[in-house]
Order: C-alpha cells, then structure tokens, then sequence
C-alpha cells in the first residue's frame, strides 16, 4: 500500500477529476479496513503523537482503560485517566521516551478488579521518535489462573506433607503433656510459683501445637461435604449473632446487611461456616485499633455472593496473590492455614473466593456460590417481582456494599 500511494503521488499532478476521486475512494477504503482490523483486535492499541495526545485509539482501548467522560483526544493520555497511578505512569514514561513492557496495574471496577498490563514503546520514523506506541492487554484471567494453579499444588503438597508431620507430632504431644501431669503430681504440695510458671508455659504451648497439628488434619483430610438445600441468609445471621460480642469487644462496629430474595441453596452448614467464620476473624485481626465489619448476601441470577468487608490494614498489592497459599500468614501465632481452609471449603461446593483490597483501605472477601438451575427457575417470577423493591435491589447492596473502597 504504501509504495501504491508514493507512485500515485508522483502522478497526482497529472491526474483528472476522476481518477483523484478513486485514488480517494481506495485510501478511504484502505482506511476503514485499518480501522476494523484495530478495532477487532481484543489487546488496545494507542498511538499518540509527540505531544503525547492520542491520534488512535482502538474500541479495546477504550473499553479497558479508566478513562474519564472528556474526548481522550484532546489532551496528554495521563489526563484523561482516572486511575492515578496509571496516570503517573505514562507521564513518566512517555516524557522520558522510555520502553516498558508488560507493567501491571490493578485497575477497580464496580465489585471487581481488573489486571492490565501497559507496554509502552517509542514510535520511530526516519531514525527521529514522532510519538508513542501503547499496548494494553487484560491479564486477569491469567493471572487468576496462575494463582488457582499455585494453590492447587500448595494443596497437594500440603496434603502429603502434613499428614506425616501432624501423626508424628501428635503423638509425642500427648506423651509430653501426660508427663507435665504426672510432675505437677509428683510435685504435689511442694511445687514452687516459679515452677509452677514453668508447667504452665509448657501446657500453652502444648495446646498451641496441637491446635496447629488439628488444622494441619482438618487441611488434608478428604471433606465428607453433604450439602443439602440450606438457608444461607440464616447461617450468616447466626454466624453474626455467634461473634457479635468478641467483634464489639475488640471496637469494631458489625452490620449485616441481608438480600432478601437469597433462594436455599445446596451447601454444607458445618463447614461453610467454618470457612465465613475464618475469614471474620481475620477481619476483626485487621483492625486492631477498630473499625468496621460488614457482613452481607447478595443474590445474582445464577449465583450467591456472600461478602465480609472490613476497613482494616488492607492487603499489599504484591501480597494478595499468596493469601490463600498454605503456611502463609502475616500474625505472629498464626498457622497460615485458616483462608487455605476457606478456599478449600469453598472449592469443595463448586463455588469460588475472591479479595479486593488496598493496602490502608481495608478489604472484602467474597464467597461465590453456584444456584443450581432448578433453584433459578423456581424463584424466577418472585426475583423479578423482587427487583421492584429498592430493599432487594441487588445493585443497591453491591453499592452500600463497597461504599469505602476505591473505585
């Protein structure tokens, strides 16, 4: 195409009417035909010039980057972005005519967070830099599925692992604490304070290593789950009820905010609330000065969202991918196996987990539970009537929901 338009120059001066007027029409069409292939194309493409305004901007551009409401075209890139450490980014980078390539940012949106990664590269043309290139492409899927992936075999090595490790501890545990027994018998009326201090550190951190050896058996053992048709509105109110006065002694404040359209679904009581019960308390452990916990249930269609929301420390951003790896924990006595356990739980009714937080905003957990097909059809024309009523409007809950988070 190219060499077609410079020998067409070269004879434009020599052309009539007509002949301009088809020149025209075959660059108009070369033009829409470029204009579809980028528009086609699922990654984004911006080209901007060398006052970094955008000159293109594919249909994926712009449905992947947080642009503001303005024409994108009429200012630098950086000033058309909400996100502002995006925004940070291209400014540096396009004012230092720098190339990078495959620069990840977390990008907030409505109840999710998107992954993008941004490759930037100078646009050369006669040896001399006439813009910029920019690359965007949506990298959450990949990198939820590295992180299923990572999980996955963190799992099966934790399986072969501690079922060795917790029997072989276990049993030295109780021959050592049925020995701190018999001393305290021995020692019966003539056992010093100091001693006594001893025998009872001793007894702590016997239990403390048991707990750790009883949640290393409940991670690897098979779970028998046995759903059955449950109220899930129910479990949560109980589970709230159950934890109310530990949550308030430790200043914070609890609401539970309940979608009252929730139809039962299949799931197993003892253990799905096991699983909202640790991750209620890692809330609570989140905010040790105080603050606020928010448990609600939000019905969508085909699934149950139950979502714990807290204004604690937050999550750094390079941290949230191994939360739910076992062993890896941020407390000082912590085992690393509580939100191993939640994911595994969760997994185990066919459902899913995910977190958004930001470190110094606080966190939400969400649990995603499947409503079978039967269930869908059988509250369909009740939902509808539902939606009519602001109070289960499901929307209206996903917003209070995450009223306090960045968007």
């Amino acid at each position: 195409m190219r060499k077609f338009l410079e020998r067409a120059l070269d004879k434009v001066s020599r052309m009539n009417d007509d002949s301009i007027r088809n020149l025209i029409r075959v660059l108009a069409t070369e033009n829409e035909r470029l204009e579809s292939v980028l528009d086609s194309m699922l990654d984004g493409i911006i080209v901007c010039g060398v006052d970094h305004v955008p000159l293109i901007m594919n249909k994926a551009a712009e449905r992947l980057m947080p642009l503001n409401q303005s024409d994108p075209f009429i200012a630098p890139l950086w000033r058309s972005l909400r996100d502002e450490e995006m925004a940070n980014f291209f400014e540096s980078v396009m004012k230092d005519e720098e190339t990078v390539l495959d620069r990840e940012f977390a990008i907030d949106a409505h109840s999710n967070t998107r992954i993008l990664a941004a490759s930037v590269t100078p646009l050369v043309k006669d040896k001399r830099i006439q813009g910029t290139l920019i690359h965007i492409e949506e990298t959450t899927d990949k990198r939820r599925k590295e992180a299923r992936l990572r999980r996955a075999e963190s799992l099966a090595s934790l399986t072969t692992l501690a079922a060795g490790v917790a029997h072989e501890i276990k049993n030295p545990l109780g021959s050592i604490s049925i020995h701190v027994q018999l001393i305290r018998k021995a020692m019966s009326g003539c056992e010093s304070p100091q001693v006594g201090r001893y025998l009872d550190i001793v007894n702590e951190e016997i239990e403390r290593l048991n707990a750790i050896v009883v949640d290393f058996l409940f991670a690897v053992r098979p779970m028998n789950i046995a759903p059955i048709n449950d109220d899930a509105n129910a479990l949560v109110g109980e589970l709230a009820e159950f934890m109310r006065a530990e949550i308030e002694h430790s200043g914070v404040s609890l609401e539970v905010r309940l979608d009252k359209s929730v139809p039962p679904i299949p799931f197993d009581r003892r253990f799905m609330k096991q699983a909202l019960l640790n991750l209620v308390k890692n809330a609570v452990a989140a905010m040790p000065g105080g603050g606020s916990l928010t448990i609600a249930t939000v019905y969508n269609t085909d699934e149950l969202r139950i979502v714990i929301s807290d204004t604690g420390t937050g999550i750094a951003e390079n941290k949230i991918g191994k939360i739910f790896e076992p062993y890896y924990t941020t407390k000082e006595n912590g085992t690393g196996l509580g939100l191993t356990l939640s994911y595994k739980i969760v997994k185990e009714h066919g459902g899913d987990i995910t977190v958004r937080s930001k470190q110094g905003s606080g966190s939400q957990f969400t649990i995603m539970l499947p409503v079978p097909q039967k269930e869908r059809r059988m509250i369909s024309t009740e939902t509808d009537q539902s939606l009519l009523n602001p109070e289960m409007n499901e929307t209206t809950v996903l917003e209070e929901t995450y009223r306090g988070y960045p968007s």
